[in-house]
């Protein structure tokens, strides 16, 4: 039956599986000499720097941190204790001025004003689905603003201003893969991807934004499974106690609010359950739910595999083209 532990991982091993894909993908395959990461001061992206550490060594790492205004100080002082903790070298990278010269800033406000029109200056912003499992759901995005004075409002989004605002915010992500490729440029290194399978599956990427790396070493583990090889590899304490955050708009916002509906727990094993095709009701014992409930995620992974297939391809040609890369 499912269950919690279906997840449970042999963590020495994982860890052996990866170093040794890493050192095979980036020093033969890529014939690069070391790895750049994005780092977050998430979950995700310490453990992918302290799998590179283990693969390359600390010497051939660099951790960048790229904060902007909407990120917060947290992910960048966890950021630093972890480049401390691995014995990396950490670079700071201020992409706000960047965002700030490509109107990042001003096209989300603009965006925003298109459902409220008073938003400006001292302002802060998110936005929020329902939750998944929800009976009356409708996946309707919600955006929600609060004043200066503190007072807290929400709206339906209207799909012209979701786009606009959706499209603006990709600068954030598209802005740290150009920086995150200069270094490796310069550095002569490859770029760490740092998606998990939930992510990956689902489209929680943007794409030549986060989604672009040269390679993307825990695309095959479940979140809960990332923790697991966080714990294993000794990642600090701080960092694996934190809620996963988007640290992408100006209110905190948590990765279940803004995309997936779920926390990440229950997720998981209803991800597992789809893509094995688990009875609704199996899973449903598994997490304390019902079976209805279940069948709901269901539909909702299943259409944002629909929805989001088009991030996961490629530059489309016409025809193959014989000979070059075979």
């Amino acid at each position: 039956m499912l269950s919690s532990e279906t997840l449970k991982l042999d963590a020495a091993a994982a860890v052996a599986e990866i170093e040794k894909a890493i050192r095979e993908q980036v020093l033969s395959t890529l014939r690069r000499r070391g790895a750049v990461v994005g780092v977050s001061g998430g979950i995700d992206s310490s453990v992918v720097a302290a799998l590179c550490v283990r693969a390359l060594g600390p010497g051939r790492v660099l951790a960048l941190l790229m904060p902007e205004r909407d990120s917060g100080d947290a992910g960048l002082a966890l950021g630093r204790t972890l480049g401390a903790h691995l014995g990396v070298e950490t670079l700071v990278e201020d992409i706000g001025p960047i965002l700030a010269a490509a109107d990042c800033y001003e096209r989300q406000a603009a965006a925003i004003r298109l459902v409220f029109p008073e938003y400006g200056e001292g302002y802060r912003c998110k936005v929020a689905l329902p939750p998944v499992m929800d009976a009356e759901r409708m996946n309707v995005t919600q955006l929600i603003i609060e004043t200066p004075s503190g007072e807290r409002k929400s709206a339906r989004l209207p799909l012209q201003a979701y786009l606009a605002l959706i499209a603006a915010t990709n600068f954030k992500q598209r802005t740290r893969t150009m920086m995150a490729y200069h270094h490796a440029d310069r550095l002569h290194y490859a770029v760490a991807g740092t998606p998990n399978l939930l992510e990956y599956d689902q489209g929680f990427f943007v794409k030549q934004g986060d989604g672009a790396a040269d390679f993307k070493p825990i695309a095959h583990l479940y979140k809960t499974q990332v923790y697991q090889l966080a714990e294993f590899l000794g990642v600090p304490q701080e960092i694996r106690s934190q809620q996963p955050t988007t640290a992408t708009f100006s209110l905190p916002q948590s990765q279940e609010e803004f995309y997936f509906g779920l926390p990440y727990g229950p997720m998981d094993l209803c991800l597992y359950g789809r893509s094995h095709d688990l009875p609704a009701a199996e899973v449903a014992a598994a997490i304390g739910s019902t079976a209805a409930q279940v069948e709901r995620v269901y539909r909702d992974i299943d259409q944002k595999r629909r929805t989001t297939r088009p991030l996961h391809l490629g530059p489309l040609l016409v025809r193959p083209l014989g000979g070059i890369h075979d």
